[in-house]
């Protein structure tokens, strides 16, 4: 061993949970309850209970490496289950509560969880895949157990009891690598079968130092952070264990995620920072402006906004209509999940407004540690802000590969980064700005358009509260784009409108052929447009003649 080296000390999630225990114990955690009360207490009891967590987690057989999955919204009890899974030497696996019970049941099955914590207003849907599932308990959260079964006929245990019977001073904590798991979330499997993705110790450590700093989410204890985003989604972004070790106040929304229930959550709450996909953020700008004044959100200094690119125009409409700022990030479960996020850099501060909106419309910059790369059919392309390529990208909390997935193997290169499947250009300060998934790209005669760009400039119209652009048969152009359109109550536009608010931004060719309307854009299990569904319900819609 060579002398004079630093400590080699464990990058664990336990070093997180023993810091905001020694620190900040006063610091107050708040959920809004199914009922719509809040639910408040502190830190201190956040971790007691926790350790209890974990306590009858081991009591119950949990061992270290086993799947412990959570089926909950975001509330006090799943942050519970964030430290406390782990702090038994356990892995704590978030399930989606908007995929199809058939998906939940593969999910379970694949990732060989043992036991499940599921919130009381969730059993329906747990009922609904039980009988597909092999877990030896059951565990419920919020309210009166249901005399409902549990695994092999067994009874379902009662979360609250197996707490107050667990004896914290049983709890031995763990000799944790920080090379093992911690956590583990599966892909939303739009692409076929959901992929599960493995999240370290080390990882998740490194992930919250990143965010946390000023360029990045920008997160210190003064904040208090609501996390739209779901806690079964990615970590939430990783804002539950940023927070935590930062102890800024944290705020859950419960089930409640219409745009009233979370303004009333910003203003009561004093939330300084947020997290969500565009859907949500267009709801609340759409409410804002129908109510303006109504909310007091001057707390509100960073609504960070990720899972697919923002228009332009809302970012614009919320920072020059309510005063409130917009910080665009980019990220995947792959990714743990951010990558990077879009801080307008110091020699911009006094730049046009339209030069900093189409900088801060962008995905943004890595965070440190996270290097990237895009390349296209002739190789690595420059960063020009131009060419584009699929966008590659690796660093320490970036997955190596997939659990148990050895035919996606595919996904990483021959010298190991990940193929992101995002085709994106890199601009000279190294800002990355999505163009496209590399399956909703519109290859027209040989050549890509960007159904993100064209989508962005049409919702950025005063009539359009959503747009989303897909690929048709063409029989000339192989493709060509399609808008479908979901107006705002009460406007109106024409398809010759459209094409013409289009027409000054884009080359004749990129255009889309045609223009539907129709009241709503289906949506995938994470809120993102399913494209999926629009192109096999619109896929001969050209070649018909419209």
């Amino acid at each position: 061993m060579l002398q004079g080296l630093m400590m080699d000390f464990p990058l664990t999630l336990l070093t997180i949970f023993r810091r905001a225990e020694a620190l900040f114990g006063h610091r107050e955690i708040v959920t809004r309850l199914p009922d719509k009360s809040f639910h408040r207490y502190t830190y201190r009891d956040f971790t007691q209970r926790a350790r209890r967590l974990a306590v009858a987690l081991q009591e119950l057989g949990v061992g270290r490496g086993d799947r412990v999955a959570t089926l909950m919204w975001n509330q006090y009890q799943h942050l519970e289950a964030y430290f406390g899974i782990p702090a038994a030497g356990a892995v704590l696996h978030t399930l989606n509560l908007r995929l199809h019970p058939s998906e939940l049941a593969y999910i379970v099955q694949h990732a060989g969880d043992k036991v499940l914590i599921v919130d009381r207003t969730l059993l329906p849907l747990y009922q609904q895949f039980k009988d597909h599932v092999q877990l030896e308990h059951v565990i419920v959260v919020g309210g009166s157990v249901p005399a409902a079964a549990g695994p092999d006929g067994g009874t379902l245990l009662d979360y609250e009891e197996l707490l107050a019977a667990a004896d914290p001073s049983r709890y031995r904590e763990p000799d944790l690598d920080e090379r093992e798991a911690a956590a583990m979330c599966y892909t939303s499997g739009t692409t076929g079968r959901p992929k599960g993705v493995l999240y370290s110790h080390r990882a998740l450590v490194l992930h919250s130092l990143g965010t946390a700093l000023p360029d990045g989410v920008g997160i210190g204890e003064a904040d208090c952070c609501l996390p739209v985003v779901p806690m079964f989604h990615a970590n939430a972004w990783g804002m539950p264990f940023t927070a935590t070790m930062v102890g800024a106040k944290q705020v859950f929304p419960g089930p409640h995620l219409d745009p009233v229930s979370l303004l009333e959550d910003f203003a009561q709450e004093r939330v300084t920072v947020t997290a969500g996909v565009p859907t949500i953020w267009l709801g609340i700008l759409q409410e804002l402006d129908k109510n303006p004044g109504r909310w007091d959100l001057s707390s509100l200094r960073a609504m960070l906004i990720g899972g697919s690119a923002a228009p332009k125009g809302m970012i614009r409409g919320f920072q020059e209509r309510h005063g409130l700022r917009v910080v665009h990030g980019w990220g995947m479960t792959e990714t743990s999940p951010v990558g990077t996020i879009s801080r307008l850099p110091a020699d911009l501060a006094g730049a046009p407004a339209d030069v900093q909106y189409e900088v801060r419309a962008k995905q943004g910059r890595p965070l440190p540690l996270v290097e990237i790369r895009a390349r296209n059919e002739q190789g690595i392309v420059p960063w020009d802000g131009q060419t584009m390529g699929e966008l590659e990208i690796r660093g320490p909390w970036i997955a190596a590969a997939y659990y148990n997935a050895p035919e996606a193997a595919d996904r990483w290169t021959d010298d190991g980064w990940l193929r992101t499947g995002d085709i994106v250009t890199i601009d000279p300060r190294g800002f990355v700005e999505i163009k496209d998934r590399d399956k909703d790209l519109v290859k027209s005669g040989g050549e890509w358009i960007s159904s993100v760009a064209l989508e962005n400039e049409l919702m950025a119209h005063p009539a359009v509260a959503e747009a989303a652009v897909i690929a048709v048969h063409h029989p000339k152009w192989q493709e060509r784009p399609l808008a479908v359109v979901v107006l705002k109550e009460g406007h109106t536009a024409t398809k010759e409108e459209l094409i013409e608010f289009l027409r000054p931004k884009f080359a004749k060719w990129w255009l889309p052929d045609d223009v539907v309307f129709v009241p709503e854009i289906p949506r995938t299990s994470t809120g993102k447009f399913l494209k999926a569904a629009l192109r096999e319900r619109f896929r001969d819609h050209l070649v018909a003649g419209g």
